[in-house]
């Protein structure tokens, strides 16, 4: 994919739209932070959709994000080491970009 046909996004790397989302985009946003995406990449990356199609959010913070995978995933994947080790760094903040979802409000 070049960079003429990536959806347009904000300063922070976010979609602008999230209908624009493709496997194709989040393959090269992964790719921009060094991130290889694997099956469970690509689980959390689905249930992140599932959810924003549900609740028309991101989840709004870390702590959030891990609840809400582990209510649905459960405990293996739903912690913070599991989502820092695929998503380094802020994983739901990482993980929503790559999803193409909105930036989540309360992660800096």
């Amino acid at each position: 994919m070049t960079s003429s046909t990536m959806p347009e996004r904000n300063n922070e790397g976010f979609l602008e739209d999230a209908h624009a989302w493709t496997e194709g985009v989040a393959t090269t946003i992964a790719a921009e932070d060094d991130i290889h995406l694997s099956e469970n990449h690509w689980e959390i990356i689905m249930f992140l959709r599932y959810f924003y199609k549900e609740h028309e959010i991101s989840p709004p913070s870390n702590r959030l994000f891990v609840k809400a995978v582990k209510e649905a995933l459960g405990e293996n994947k739903g912690n913070s080491i599991y989502l820092m080790q695929l998503f380094p760094g802020t994983p739901a903040k990482t993980a929503c970009r790559i999803a193409g979802l909105p930036r989540p409000t309360n992660c800096l």
